[in-house]
């Protein structure tokens, strides 16, 4: 069995995936502590480095502080999942038209799906709300998802993975079979882009479970608020219970951390099986 000699570069490399490591689970780390003390331990200098036990007080705080926690965490789901679905279905629709079809102004309407990107997420927030009051979505959860249901970061990753993993023979073929376009795309094309799926379904997820702006900006009942939103609201002119907020905020977070875990090789998959093409 051979054994790597540990050269200097790699000893320094090592350190420093050791110290990212570091600072990026910090925060989990101090949050899950916390979420275990006292306001008072927690502003004490210096401030705790092990667990307490003070999780069942600061978890009575934060629920009578917000009575409709759980409801708001099922409001969160529910949003997150609707915006997966959708994410993941509109996005390799419009990945696989501009991957397999050869249309007139395919180019340049990609393009300016892309240059999308480019824009700042706040230039919508004026159009979106307005939009919204005029459909007459405010206070609505479909305010929050529908406006999501696509994005060029999934149409980009779909669209890429389709071209380097499907050839266009297997899509003729299914053709000469007698398949309908749709039908290519349910039977022949989903089955195999699972790792592109994973990883934008994942993405997305994340992203509509830590959206804090669009809440804000189209959900007035507190009943129907999404857990940053509910959590956020406990920061008020008074004493601030960061404990019951790290409670609040390490139930929130510990979905997502299972998630990542039981997902991320398939992240891993996804993000890197359309950089290299054959």
């Amino acid at each position: 069995m051979l054994v790597t000699a540990l050269t200097p570069q790699r000893l320094i490399a090592y350190a420093i995936v050791a110290i990212g490591a570091v600072l990026m689970l910090g925060p989990f780390y101090f949050m899950f502590v916390f979420a275990t003390h006292t306001n008072r331990e927690i502003l004490s200098m210096p401030p705790p480095l092990w667990f307490g036990s003070a999780f069942l007080d600061n978890l009575d705080q934060l629920l009578r502080s917000l009575p409709h926690f759980w409801k708001n965490v099922g409001w969160s789901v529910y949003v997150a999942l609707m915006s997966t679905v959708l994410n993941l279905f509109f996005c390799s629709l419009a990945g696989f038209a501009f991957a397999m079809y050869d249309f007139k102004w395919r180019e340049g309407l990609f393009a300016m799906v892309m240059a999308t990107m480019l824009l700042p997420s706040f230039v919508g927030m004026i159009p979106t709300a307005l939009t919204m009051s005029w459909l007459e979505w405010m206070n609505q959860p479909r305010a929050l998802y529908v406006p999501g249901a696509v994005g060029a970061l999934g149409i980009f990753m779909m669209r890429q993975y389709i071209e380097s993993a499907i050839p266009r023979e297997l899509i003729d073929a299914a053709r000469i079979d007698g398949c309908g376009e749709f039908a290519i795309y349910w039977r022949v094309v989903l089955p195999l882009i699972g790792p592109a799926l994973g990883t934008l379904g994942l993405i997305t997820f994340i992203g509509s479970w830590n959206n804090f702006i669009g809440p804000l900006i189209v959900i007035r009942d507190m009943e129907m608020y999404t857990v940053p939103l509910a959590l956020r609201s406990l920061q008020g002119t008074g004493q601030i219970p960061w404990g019951a907020i790290s409670a609040g905020s390490a139930i929130a977070v510990l979905p997502l951390l299972v998630l990542f875990m039981l997902a991320s090789r398939r992240l891993i998959e996804g993000l890197t099986a359309g950089a290299v093409k054959a």
